[in-house]
């Protein structure tokens, strides 16, 4: 890695002596080897201005997708990382919704080797079944030993209380964590999108509220029986924040994640039936948006999350309703955090700290001698999410060709830099 100086960045490190204060950063050789003011640049180091923006722990997300193994034509490890990247992460946790399933320690370790040489950090979710089809349990512990951050089944819902309770149960040995995505299929039905006036107007089938909050009450539940934690990822109603910021009242082990796009778009955009706006969980109502919003703000929601979905050309510009879910989401985490109001100080809690709180992994810290692992965003800069800009292998995103405010200048991990 080539000596790199950050000039005039106000540092948003926690537990920093600088924290909110601006200051200049040096790097060599990965390292972090200088702090303070008024730095020479040294002969040859490349030279990142500050002034404006922000220099905070790298970006985590706890949902992404990419496609390996198995489904690299949607992405691959290479380019989802570079998508992560120029977002601003330096760490990914990736579902295991890949073909085969990420199930058993082959998978899990396949993917640790394979990212390693990856300016971002790949974390592998275990499935918490077998082909995540929610019924037998599949190997928790040696997926664990093998590199496993936590266990997931992806985008399927487990609607079976008992394997979900046995799920909590088993992992709480090696103090694992269970992330919850919470539909009741039953419920779900066919819906193509939230349940309401909107949908009625559109004539289309609807996902109502109830199927995710049914499942967000259940697994509190669980959690409570047996005294183990539970992640709820992606949650997209007023009342699952309700649900959550109770249980926490209640000192229940509860942590819980909102996809971004959540935060700015509702059910409105689909009156185009542009299948680019097609995600699960649907959007939702203005009222969910605002609660939403207001559970980052007070705490009740832990982290913001990319939901990153990549899918190829053909399975997206078809009908509505045959159109898979997903959107591309990686580049665009921190606009609609901005979108949604965040200062960057709340950006920097909810992208880079408490992600990796959540999931046991030390945030990095800015002090001499330390790796270098960080972000240097701003909140104001303009820019336009195009085929130029976009790093991912796919193109599905509802933002392509839109201006977006809020940018990633700068990433540093693993002794490389990326600068945009």
């Amino acid at each position: 890695m080539k000596s790199l100086l950050v000039k005039s960045a106000t540092i948003l490190f926690p537990g920093s002596s600088l924290y909110g204060r601006v200051a200049d950063v040096l790097v060599e050789n990965g390292k972090i080897t200088s702090i303070g003011t008024g730095i020479i640049l040294p002969e040859g180091a490349g030279e990142a201005d500050g002034s404006g923006k922000y220099l905070a722990p790298g970006f985590f997300d706890l949902h992404a997708n990419f496609g390996e193994p198995g489904l690299e034509t949607k992405e691959d490890l290479e380019t989802g990382a570079a998508a992560a990247a120029a977002g601003g992460f330096t760490g990914v946790s990736l579902m295991p919704n890949t073909r085969p399933p990420v199930q058993s320690r082959s998978e899990v370790a396949y993917l640790v080797n394979r990212s390693r040489e990856l300016l971002v950090d790949v974390f592998p979710l275990g499935a918490i079944s077998q082909e995540r089809a929610g019924k037998d349990l599949a190997e928790l512990y040696d997926m664990h030993q093998s590199g496993a951050i936590a266990f997931s089944d992806g985008n399927k819902p487990v609607a079976d209380s008992g394997l979900m309770s046995r799920a909590m149960l088993y992992v709480k040995a090696f103090n694992g964590l269970v992330f919850s995505y919470a539909e009741d299929p039953s419920l779900a039905g066919a819906g193509k999108m939230n349940e309401g006036t909107t949908s009625t107007y559109l004539g289309m089938k609807g996902i109502p509220s109830l199927a995710e909050e049914i499942m967000v009450a259940r697994d509190i539940y669980l959690a409570e029986y047996n005294d183990t934690k539970v992640h709820f990822t992606t949650i997209s109603t007023a009342h699952s924040v309700e649900l959550i910021r109770k249980a926490k009242e209640q000192g229940l082990q509860v942590s819980c994640d909102v996809a971004a796009h959540h935060l700015a778009l509702t059910e409105e955009a689909l009156t185009g039936f542009d299948s680019n706006f097609k995600v699960k969980p649907p959007l939702r109502t203005h009222e969910d948006v605002a609660a939403l919003r207001a559970g980052l703000m007070d705490g009740t929601i832990d982290a913001i999350v990319s939901q990153h979905t990549p899918h190829e050309i053909e399975y997206k510009n078809i009908e509505f309703e045959i159109a898979s879910y997903g959107i591309l989401g990686l580049q665009t985490v921190l606009p609609l955090a901005v979108c949604a109001g965040l200062s960057p100080e709340l950006i920097a809690e909810k992208l880079s700290v408490n992600p990796r709180n959540i999931v046991g992994l030390p945030v990095p810290a800015l002090a001499e001698g330390d790796a270098a692992n960080f972000v240097l965003f701003d909140t104001d800069t303009h820019w336009e999410l195009n085929e130029g800009t976009n790093r991912s292998k796919s193109s599905n995103s509802p933002f392509m060709g839109q201006q977006l405010t809020g940018k990633v200048h700068l990433v540093a991990n693993n002794g490389q830099y990326f600068t945009f």
